[in-house]
């Protein structure tokens, strides 16, 4: 198993450098994910995390907002066909009670869908906080009087699924409350790159590396 997270970064940078304004970036950005999605395929990525929407995400503008609401159920329905042509399980992550009926009703809809993909699992995390899935899992653990053990934290999680590469593009230096539960051994890798010119070439080139590096988990070589 290989599980890849990736923090989506640079989408309004990018649409400045071409003049364009900031909601270019994002639709280009969200043209992306079918490339990457092709390349996960190719090069043995079983599970694929993509940080789309954060819970701090709605402090943005609401014409901004707005946008990418509308974006994102143009990108359900537009992209159905390759979930399933590729055998790809799609599944949300996060808090969505915060959309629209209609917009959960589309996740919900390809998550059902795409539920037997058996060559990669693609999260997308929607209204999601690290904090907020640990919040929401503790709930779920005392309402149904569980231990608070790593087992049990772990499989009520949102993403159960531990990080082996976190990839964050765009050039900052920061987790953004993303996965904190599941990245504690993951191997970090940071790029200037940002989100709508990031290519197969250079996710393929990351993974070389991580295949490279020796991975401890706390122990000795």
């Amino acid at each position: 198993m290989l599980h890849l997270a990736i923090i989506m970064d640079g989408n309004g940078r990018w649409a400045n450098a071409q003049n364009k304004p900031r909601h270019y970036g994002h639709k280009e950005g969200a043209k992306k994910i079918k490339e990457i999605l092709q390349g996960c395929l190719e090069l043995g990525v079983t599970h694929l995390s993509l940080y789309a929407f954060s819970t701090e995400n709605w402090k943005r503008p609401k014409s901004e907002v707005d946008f990418l609401m509308k974006l994102l159920e143009r990108y359900l329905k537009s992209e159905k066909a390759t979930y399933i042509e590729n055998k790809i399980a799609f599944k949300s992550i996060g808090d969505l009670s915060m959309f629209s009926n209609k917009l959960q009703r589309l996740i919900y809809e390809l998550e059902e869908e795409t539920k037997e993909g058996a060559k990669l699992t693609q999260y997308l995390a929607l209204n999601y906080g690290a904090k907020d899935e640990i919040i929401r899992t503790f709930n779920k653990l005392n309402a149904n009087a569980l231990s608070f053990s790593e087992e049990n934290i772990k499989s009520h999680l949102d993403n159960p699924q531990d990080v082996d590469i976190l990839i964050r593009t765009g050039g900052d230096y920061r987790l953004s409350n993303f996965l904190l539960w599941q990245c504690a051994y993951a191997e970090l890798f940071f790029t200037k790159t940002l989100w709508p010119d990031f290519s197969k070439e250079e996710l393929e080139k990351i993974i070389q590396e991580f295949h490279n590096r020796e991975r401890r988990f706390g122990g000795l070589n």
